[in-house]
């Protein structure tokens, strides 16, 4: 993020960059409190759905927009992204009905590929450019929006919806 507001707004990566990096994980944070709490009132899926819209849209703003969009843009998108982790995780182990030790540790491991993503859009920044790099990150998010539509959870989470039905 620093980066690509140093080389395509001409942002000083040691102060105002490290300034969005720092809002980028404290946006994180707050959404991630945030997020627990629309869990209570939301079905797990249409958080991740629409968290992930929104999160595609931070970052396609903060790569087309101005400095000055970008510069909110960015950190906007930590603030979305925060959920997805918990949620997937969630999502998946309740998806089998048994051997959730195993399956567990086959989801930790896409803790691997976020990192090898990382490798990736560096790759596509040195052979192409930064702006296409990053543009990688529209096709992770596509996935884990598809994963809101074809998760089939055994048990929904509990919402305080449903306490006030039963």
């Amino acid at each position: 993020m620093s980066k690509f507001l140093s080389n395509y707004h001409g942002i000083n990566p040691n102060t105002t960059g490290a300034q969005a990096v720092s809002y980028f994980w404290g946006l994180m944070t707050i959404g991630g409190v945030l997020g627990l709490g629309l869990l209570k009132l939301l079905d797990s899926k249409i958080v991740l759905r629409w968290f992930t819209v929104l999160a595609i849209a931070s970052v396609a703003a903060g790569l087309f927009g101005s400095a000055k969009v970008a510069l909110w843009a960015f950190p906007t998108a930590g603030f979305f992204l925060s959920v997805m982790y918990p949620v997937i995780m969630s999502l998946g182990l309740n998806s089998v009905k048994k051997h959730h030790g195993s399956f567990a540790g086959i989801l930790m491991t896409g803790i691997a590929g976020g990192a090898v993503v990382q490798v990736l859009i560096g790759a596509l920044s040195d052979f192409i450019s930064l702006k296409i790099g990053m543009m990688f990150l529209f096709i992770t998010l596509g996935y884990i929006l598809s994963i809101s539509f074809w998760a089939k959870p055994l048990i929904k989470n509990k919402t305080i919806f449903d306490t006030v039905k039963s």
